[in-house]
């Protein structure tokens, strides 16, 4: 198996935009119908989007739209098994799917100036403010990896991406970074 002890700690971007690896954290699928996302939201303590493409966030807890019915529930690694457990308690009676996928992804922040220009080199949206604006998120493509790419803040992007892809992915931001000089 590949060493990601240096995926983990990201490569040093030269100029431009900061590349930061993020903590593990606890990350759900979740698909149901409404009555499951409301009863979801209650249990999570975070508002769940019904619009699409939009994330929301309270504290290290976070929901992001993924489909009609389909939302990407993430939250601390340490509050995991407790959290899938009031999920699980709210929605049991409820027709729904809750899947724990903190395994296969990972996330890391691309932040600054530069972060939207960046990203750019890569990915196909039209990442300006105006078209990809504050609290929204997509999957989209980025460098031929699948990306959940969501935008916190007006300078910030967090990428969820699966392990497999976090050293390629870093790796080619690297160096599109150092293309920007």
């Amino acid at each position: 198996m590949r060493d990601l002890t240096s995926c983990r700690q990201g490569p040093t971007l030269t100029v431009g935009p900061a590349l930061e690896i993020l903590p593990p954290a606890a990350r759900y699928i979740l698909r149901g119908a409404e009555a499951a996302r409301a009863a979801a939201e209650g249990a999570l303590g975070v508002k769940i989007p019904a619009t699409a493409c939009r994330a929301a966030r309270a504290g290290e807890r976070a929901a992001l739209w993924l489909g009609p019915d389909e939302w990407l529930l993430i939250g601390p690694l340490g509050e995991g098994t407790a959290l899938e457990a009031t999920l699980g308690a709210a929605l049991k009676e409820l027709p729904h799917s809750l899947v724990d996928v903190s395994h296969r992804q990972t996330a890391f922040c691309v932040a600054g100036r530069q972060a939207a220009l960046l990203l750019a080199s890569g990915c196909p949206l039209d990442l300006d403010e105006s078209a990809f604006a504050v609290g929204m998120c997509t999957r989209t493509m980025l460098a031929k990896a699948e990306v959940v790419l969501w935008r916190p803040a007006r300078e910030v992007f967090r990428l969820e991406v699966w392990r497999s892809f976090a050293a390629y992915l870093t790796q080619y931001l690297a160096e599109c970074a150092r293309g920007m000089i």
